[in-house]
């Protein structure tokens, strides 16, 4: 995910639909057509259709509601049920504001939602973002309180970090199934100390963090996640210089806003990246204009289909719950006026 403006300003500069350029298209081709010499990949059985609804617990503390298809007033959750989804990705601040849209997300807010999920019978994925607001592919700022650290001093206060964050998740039995240490990391994380360009520090610090969620959770699944997959030399950069220095990770993660028809080829870039590596992977984030409700809906099945065919793991919608006037954001899967889900939702219904 991106940063996000205050409420009333959307995040659709990042997340415009790919337009992809002259380069991108040729590198997406080329990755099509290599993925069709392999033989044909099975999807993971219990395919994982999810949403990340991360903003839910502040929307609903401003006095917002969501109804269902049929105009009814319904629990959120009980909602994306009837959808499928049986999963729900939440993200984490490590010190974060009170402002209801760009803070919030702390560990203890994290965990008390997470009871919920868990209680409607949902997987969790925690998403750490390692910072005291949004990091995305674009900005990687590490906690105020981290600023001024050295190297080592960051990578223990990363490690007592992730140890503390896990032990709340499991004092409340809430523990995640998968866990991203950082998202959209494909500068790095915590920079400049743990930047891409300095992948001894960057490893070491997603090392520590790998070793402390497993400390408290060896079942838990740890992903790597990054962003605009159909940049394949970027995913290269950075996956090779991870593994080079002994990075730690059991999983792929991809945040992907592409439109239906670059849907195969970045899928296969998805795949082409973690199978030389031997991880599996998953599509960690996906949307799509809402105001675009059909062509968002045919999106999201093309990302389905497409993930199933290449042995993906799951997909999981950025926060189709949001509504104005909570936030600007024009990439959720509700419609504002009504309260009610839009085509959009069929999506994970039709594949």
């Amino acid at each position: 995910m991106s940063p996000t403006p205050a409420p009333g300003h959307g995040r659709i500069s990042r997340r415009t639909l790919l337009k992809a350029t002259t380069a991108t298209a040729g590198a997406i081709a080329t990755a099509a057509a290599l993925a069709e010499l392999e033989a044909p990949a099975h999807a993971a059985a219990g395919f994982v259709k999810g949403v990340d609804i991360s903003w839910a617990p502040q929307m609903e503390a401003h006095g917002h509601s969501w109804r269902n298809a049929s105009g009814q007033q319904q629990d959120l959750l009980a909602i994306l049920k009837g959808y499928g989804i049986t999963a729900v990705r939440l993200r984490t601040f490590v010190n974060p504001s009170s402002d209801p849209a760009n803070g919030h997300c702390g560990i203890h807010e994290v965990a008390a939602f997470a009871r919920r999920v868990k209680a409607a019978g949902m997987s969790i994925m925690l998403d750490y973002m390692f910072g005291d607001t949004w990091n995305s592919v674009g900005v990687q700022n590490p906690p105020a309180a981290w600023r001024n650290m050295t190297y080592q001093q960051m990578v223990a206060a990363m490690s007592g970090y992730v140890q503390r964050t896990m032990g709340v998740m499991k004092a409340n039995d809430v523990l995640p199934a998968w866990v991203q240490i950082g998202n959209e990391i494909n500068s790095g994380i915590c920079r400049p100390v743990g930047g891409v360009s300095q992948p001894a520090q960057m490893t070491g610090l997603l090392n520590a963090a790998y070793t402390q969620v497993k400390a408290v959770s060896p079942n838990t699944t740890v992903c790597i996640h990054l962003a605009q997959p159909q940049k394949y030399d970027v995913m290269t950069t950075f996956f090779s210089r991870f593994a080079a220095n002994g990075g730690k990770w059991d999983m792929s993660v991809f945040s992907s806003y592409g439109s239906a028809e670059y849907a195969p080829g970045i899928v296969a870039n998805m795949q082409r990246i973690s199978a030389a590596y031997g991880k599996p992977f998953l599509q960690s984030e996906f949307g799509g204009r809402v105001d675009r409700a059909s062509s968002t809906q045919a999106a999201l099945v093309a990302y389905i289909k497409a993930l199933k065919a290449n042995g993906g793991q799951g997909i999981f919608y950025w926060e189709p719950e949001c509504m104005s006037p909570f936030t600007g954001y024009a990439m959720g899967a509700w419609d504002s006026a009504t309260k009610r889900p839009t085509v959009i939702m069929n999506g994970f219904t039709q594949a």
